[in-house]
């Protein structure tokens, strides 16, 4: 494995830089800042959210050109989603007032026409917003794009090209923010890298190469041990659950257990980071891992592996000690973190490609069909509703100011919140 850094700034200025007023705002859990929200945990403590509607209850709901799976982000009174153009593979990035839905402003950036696969789209990456700009990639078999667009006006602030992305089934995932690097994971079917790039300038602070067995979608995470520096965890077919130094992008440690595809983002739970691969559409793996620890010395252990339907496009999601996963065919399965018994598995009508995300005491996921499902988020079964949403999606909703955002193939649209 090779690994470069290219040091930009004195290192005093650098550690400070992570302490710098935004750097740290996705963990407040205020904003709803890059996919699955603070950290990637699909988790919000609003309430609210109600656990039925009729159309007739959205704040607002409005059309988009073409059509996506990326989830909306979100700052302050800002949401932003972004879509694709089947015809030409234009990548469309809107900003919309969070109180109505009408739009600030739009981008259309040009791509070109390439080979994915049927449930992909041309816009399935998240977005990732600061307090200043919001960052978007996309990618061809040509470039890997990653562009820094101003928040309150969409113009170009930087753009980087990371070259060729080559992939069957296409792109899918999504940069994340750490201090003040914007972190992409440019895991492909070509030469495959973790890359931390300067977020103000998207300058390469650092370049990880990885091993190639199969492109990846996983969404890196951050996990913050009781003693030493943070990690950043990045799962994939090549390396299984993996941890780098977000600041340097040196490798902590791995653990390969991985034979098969990865396309959802690791969860962490009770101290452990757990990880899904499969291939078919179906999850053929799922383990729990408890992290190392260079700070301490502590190597990486497999905690225990799953049994049963298991996930391969959904993300599971947390409540304290609790774990529930979504198998993609409709199973749903409630554990205990710690130790991995099975408190319940209830088969859940529907196939699946959102990650479920908890709020409060509930589970929220829709069906690829657009039916959102809402369960209870307890060690006994409880489905609570199904509420049609009018159209199929793949995405994963936002919660942000009590509100929720939901993002179906063409439309976007708000639920929730305290009347004005």
């Amino acid at each position: 494995m090779k690994h470069r850094a290219c040091f930009l700034l004195p290192v005093f200025v650098w550690l400070l830089s992570f302490c710098t007023p935004g750097a740290g705002q996705e963990e407040s859990g205020q904003e709803w800042t890059r996919f699955r929200g603070p950290n990637g945990s699909g988790v919000s403590e609003a309430t609210t959210i109600p656990t039925r509607w009729t159309s007739a209850d959205y704040r607002w709901r409005v059309k988009l050109p073409g059509r996506g799976h990326s989830s909306p982000v979100v700052w302050g009174n800002q949401v932003f989603v972004t879509s694709g153009i089947d015809d030409d593979a234009t990548l469309v990035v809107r900003c919309l007032d969070t109180s109505d839905g009408r739009m600030i402003w739009e981008r259309r950036l040009p791509s070109m026409e390439h080979p994915k696969h049927e449930f992909n789209s041309y816009a399935s990456s998240t977005p990732t917003v600061d307090k200043d700009r919001v960052y978007v990639t996309f990618a061809n078999p040509e470039r890997h794009v990653v562009l820094a667009l101003d928040r309150e006006t969409g113009r170009d602030l930087w753009r980087r090209d990371l070259g060729p992305f080559l992939s069957q089934h296409g792109h899918g995932a999504s940069p994340i923010l750490h201090g003040d690097l914007l972190i992409v994971a440019n895991e492909q079917d070509g030469p495959c890298s973790i890359v931390g790039l300067n977020r103000k300038t998207g300058e390469t602070v650092w370049e990880t190469e990885r091993r190639l067995v199969k492109a990846a979608f996983a969404t890196p995470c951050i996990y913050r041990p009781k003693e030493g520096p943070p990690q950043l965890i990045v799962n994939s077919w090549a390396h299984g659950i993996s941890s780098l130094d977000p600041a340097t992008g040196k490798p902590f440690w791995e653990l390969d257990e991985f034979t098969y595809r990865v396309a959802s983002s690791p969860a962490i739970a009770s101290g452990l980071i757990f990880g899904s691969c499969g291939v078919g559409g179906v999850g053929r793996q799922m383990i729990a891992v408890r992290p190392g620890n260079p700070a301490t010395g502590a190597k990486p252990e497999l905690a225990y592996k799953l049994q049963g339907a298991l996930p391969y496009v959904c993300t599971p999601v947390a409540y304290g000690d609790l774990l529930f996963s979504w198998f993609d065919r409709g199973v749903v399965t409630c554990l205990d973190a710690p130790t991995g018994k099975v408190h319940w598995q209830e088969r859940v009508e529907g196939n699946y490609f959102c990650s479920p995300i908890r709020v409060g005491d509930r589970l929220f996921c829709i069906t690829r069909d657009g039916e959102m499902v809402v369960l209870a988020a307890s060690t006994e079964f409880e489905e609570l509703t199904r509420i049609d949403l009018e159209e199929p999606t793949h995405a994963t909703p936002a919660v942000a100011g009590g509100v929720m955002y939901l993002r179906t193939e063409s439309h976007v649209m708000a639920i929730g919140g305290k009347e004005d």
